[in-house]
């Protein structure tokens, strides 16, 4: 074993490294993601073995829609944060406050097809 990845794997077990009088903490990484052939892309825990791999992206096996609409999801996050400030991962809504944006939202659809069927006539 080289001498840097005995470094390494001594830094994880300490999980501190001294720098000229300065202690620097070092996060282990939840995933360790991985391209075996250069296009399907894994994870798997850290620590784990290479049957714990799961697929996280395989190019061959795509739906342009599917991607089309993974797409839109993300524009519209960014354009929730942009806006709002803030993402689903807030804590400071009841369950009934999810409740009534949700219940809002499918009152927005359902008027927004109306509108359609109306001028489909």
């Amino acid at each position: 074993m080289s001498d840097s990845i005995k470094k390494w794997h001594e830094m994880q077990e300490e999980k501190a490294l001294r720098i000229k009088d300065a202690v620097v903490t070092i996060d282990t990484p939840k995933y360790i993601y991985e391209s075996p052939d250069g296009e399907i892309v894994t994870r798997r825990p850290f620590n784990g073995d290479i049957e714990d791999r799961e697929v996280i992206s395989d190019p061959k096996k795509s739906d342009r829609y599917v991607q089309q609409i993974k797409e839109k999801f993300e524009q519209r996050s960014q354009t929730g944060i942009n806006k709002y400030n803030t993402t689903l991962e807030r804590d400071d809504l009841s369950i009934v406050d999810w409740l009534n944006h949700a219940q809002e939202e499918a009152m927005d659809l359902a008027l927004y097809l109306e509108v359609l069927k109306d001028k489909l006539k």
